[in-house]
């Protein structure tokens, strides 16, 4: 009997030579349908510690994660496809009389790639863009979310506990929509952590 994949194999690669995928896409594709590698990272990120404090203008975030990229990820990344990292984070606070109020619910984007020409691993957040030799670098910047702006100095009650919660994970909505068709069936692109959470009191 075919496997699910065997079956929607042909199907998608009918849609992407009707659609004129490049061939790069189409290696790219071919694979997140190939055998499993043995001894791959869990799909799990560690979150470490993560600490909230007040400042003059708002407030801050500092995160320390710990995860390794999958095997097919890792060799996805070499031929070309971009990796979306986020770190989400909800300021919550509890209402005994009524619906938990909202406060702040900020998203922190990692963008991870690899140019080929030279040789180089390359973090994008925001407008800020840092070049690495190695891949272990490159994670070593992302795992370190440092002096993350979560809120503006009056978005918080000063006095009010608000429950903080913070993860991180690998966005597959931004990967190519070949590999997104298959996410369901297939473990090989999940990473993510749970969520960590802990009471901060606003000053």
């Amino acid at each position: 009997m075919q496997s699910a994949s065997a079956r929607v194999a042909p199907t998608l690669l009918r849609r992407l030579r009707s659609t004129g995928t490049t061939l790069a896409a189409a290696l790219l594709f071919g694979l997140f349908f190939a055998p499993l590698v043995s001894g791959a990272a869990p799909d799990h990120i560690d979150v470490l510690q993560v600490s909230m404090e007040t400042r003059d203008d708002g407030y801050y975030v500092n995160a320390e994660f710990d995860f390794e990229l999958k095997p097919r990820m890792a060799e996805a990344l070499e031929r070309g496809l971009a990796l979306f990292f986020v770190v989400e984070m909800e300021l919550t606070r509890p209402r005994w009389y009524w619906f938990d109020e909202k406060a702040a619910n900020p998203m922190l984007t990692y963008r991870l790639s690899y140019h080929a020409l030279t040789r180089q691993y390359r973090v994008s957040t925001g407008t800020l863009q840092l070049g690495f030799p190695t891949l272990a670098e490159a994670l070593g910047v992302m795992t370190h979310v440092r002096d993350w702006k979560v809120a503006d100095r009056g978005a918080l009650k000063a006095g009010e506990t608000y429950l903080t919660s913070v993860r991180m994970r690998l966005d597959t909505g931004q990967l190519p929509k070949p590999f997104q068709i298959n996410l369901i069936t297939s473990r090989e692109w999940t990473l993510e952590s749970d969520w960590k959470r802990f009471a901060f009191e606003a000053r």
